[in-house]
């Protein structure tokens, strides 16, 4: 196989194989742990807006502390 002038023998077209293969790999993983952190600040959004509004319902008002 010939690229830009240099002949590539099996062993390098291999390794340029691998090397694409990983870096195809590497963006779906990074994509996937993307994906997750948004999903993990809108539940932690979520659940902070529901444990507020709890507290409003039960009078707490949210003192911020045990003493008040």
């Amino acid at each position: 196989m010939t690229l830009f002038g240099q002949t590539f023998d099996t062993q390098q077209v291999f390794a340029l194989v691998l090397l694409c293969a990983s870096l195809i790999y590497w963006v779906f993983v990074m994509r996937g742990e993307r994906s997750y952190h948004r999903w993990f600040k809108r539940w932690e959004a979520d659940r902070k807006a529901r444990r507020e509004a709890q507290d409003r319902a039960e009078g707490g008002g949210g003192s911020g502390g045990p003493w008040g």
